[in-house]
């Protein structure tokens, strides 16, 4: 055992028990953070709008701060991003996150100086709570990479902004500097596939043991290294034994994963976003990742069959339950308040509180009341798989209302890179698990109002293609799951 592997360990054990404390006494952790969140921001503009110096619970907050997304908020982000101070938080934010809006154009996520240490912290404690659960600390004497954005910064009224990724890239601890790739200059490479192909070039003789990233990114990274070599992945880098990713279900991708890898690995998932680090898995035996309650994060949940409903009840941690579909709502040491960040999620522990992504609120098919979401086409997808060699490398799922003859139908759009011997087969399986999970689905097949669903095959990078057609291509953009329009089916057919 190395010496950084030796202290890895012990680091770990201090960071678990720490973790522990927090996570059996949840309400009152959430409560704390709640009332420390009310004191500090009391005295800004947000605060005073909203009567933060009268609110005395829950209750009272829910009273006086609705909940909104973005484009509601936007008038106060406009007077942050324009320089002025204590609008949504004390002082100024270090940092504006930018991101790709809808109505609004470009998005600035504010990142303060109270709420960027929690996005490194948490990165780290992720994988503290593999090692310490494993045992396995090799891998931190090897070369760690992850796939990110550029970390060259723009600024904009004296604040610096750029993609969250590449604000993180900035904070790398000094003991991890030796160990990370790639290297500064060729992080910066703006296009995507001429910085896979440089990252390629830059790690290919190198004892990678960690790699991160969305999944579908790394894919074409590992593919790109698979051409040049040879030979799979995990016999380029023999001690690549940890993935951690994050933006989107693994499950998809696994198998062609372990196709690329030429074994298994461990994987490590994170719920990241540019509005707070809200969990990460903290085990490998456990479904699903530890909600972070102690992370400058207040946290509500509203149903997601309820949330368009006028005055929808906001839930706090103490009251929901196992199962359901909520819609996380956050109040955060950055400023947002009441902030719809469009995830959905349902709890698969309790004790103590882990979630899984189940979708965006505003990503379903719901054409004819069905409100099918990400988490049931993946799981569909996966259990459709099952033993046998399909593998698919992208998928997205779009409703066809308007078919030429026949009924309507749920048009499933699949890159395979193996395809299945028998198609019909293969359909009926994955329309039998959705019907098995969503009974909305079900009674509308059997009440003849859609049909049997339809696959249409993209060539193989269609939607490698389609993202660089809207500018989206690497990065942390990924290709949606659903859609109840056709934008995105149109343009793949």
């Amino acid at each position: 055992m190395s010496i950084k592997s030796f202290f890895a360990k012990q680091f770990a054990k201090k960071v678990y028990e720490k973790t522990q404390k927090w996570a059996k006494n949840p309400v009152e952790t959430q409560e704390k953070v709640f009332k420390n969140l009310i004191l500090e921001a009391k005295e800004t503009k947000f605060g005073k709008d909203h009567n933060f110096s009268q609110i005395k619970s829950f209750s009272d907050f829910a009273k006086q701060v609705p909940v909104r997304d973005y484009e509601a908020l936007k008038p106060y982000v406009d007077k942050v991003v324009k320089g002025e101070e204590n609008i949504l938080w004390k002082g100024k934010p270090l940092y504006f996150a930018k991101t790709s809006g809808t109505t609004s154009g470009a998005k600035y996520i504010p990142l303060t100086k109270e709420s960027m240490p929690f996005h490194i912290e948490a990165a780290r404690n992720a994988i503290l709570h593999y090692i310490h659960e494993t045992g396995n600390a090799d891998f931190v004497s090897g070369k760690m990479i992850f796939l990110q954005g550029s970390p060259i910064l723009e600024e904009k009224n004296g604040i610096k902004l750029g993609r969250l990724s590449g604000i993180v890239a900035h904070f790398v601890p000094k003991y991890l500097q030796k160990n990370r790739m790639p290297s500064w200059e060729t992080n910066c490479i703006d296009d995507w596939e001429t910085k896979v192909d440089a990252i390629v070039e830059e790690t290919f003789d190198k004892d990678m043991t960690i790699i991160s990233g969305i999944p579908s990114w790394v894919q074409m990274y590992f593919e790109k290294l698979k051409q040049k070599g040879g030979k799979p992945v995990g016999e380029i880098f023999k001690n690549f034994n940890l993935f951690i990713y994050g933006g989107v279900n693994f499950e998809p991708y696994r198998a062609k994963f372990e196709n690329l890898i030429g074994r298994k690995v461990d994987s490590i998932e994170l719920f990241p976003a540019s509005e707070g680090f809200f969990a990460y898995q903290d085990s490998q035996k456990d479904k699903g990742m530890l909600l972070l309650l102690n992370a400058g994060i207040f946290y509500e949940f509203i149903k997601a069959e309820e949330f368009y409903n006028e005055n929808a009840r906001r839930y706090t941690i103490g009251e929901v339950k196992l199962g359901v579909n909520y819609v996380l709502i956050i109040s955060t040491n950055a400023g947002l308040w009441g902030y719809n960040i469009g995830d959905t999620i349902q709890f698969t522990s309790l004790k103590p509180y882990r979630v899984i992504v189940s979708g965006r609120i505003k990503h379903y098919i719901s054409a004819f009341g069905e409100h099918v979401i990400g988490k049931e086409v993946e799981e569909a997808l996966k259990e459709a798989m099952g033993n046998s060699n399909v593998r698919v490398n992208e998928f997205t799922v779009a409703p066809q209302i308007t078919p030429k003859d026949g009924l309507p139908y749920h048009e499933w759009f699949i890159e395979f890179e193996n395809e299945p011997e028998n198609m019909d087969d293969f359909i009926l399986k994955i329309d039998n698990a959705m019907r098995k999970q969503n009974v909305y689905y079900d009674d509308l097949i059997v009440g003849n109002v859609l049909k049997k669903l339809v696959i249409t095959k993209v060539s193989k990078n269609g939607f490698q293609e389609y993202m660089k057609s809207i500018g989206k291509l690497g990065g942390q953009n990924k290709i949606p799951r659903l859609s109840n329009d056709r934008n995105i089916a149109d343009k793949l057919k």
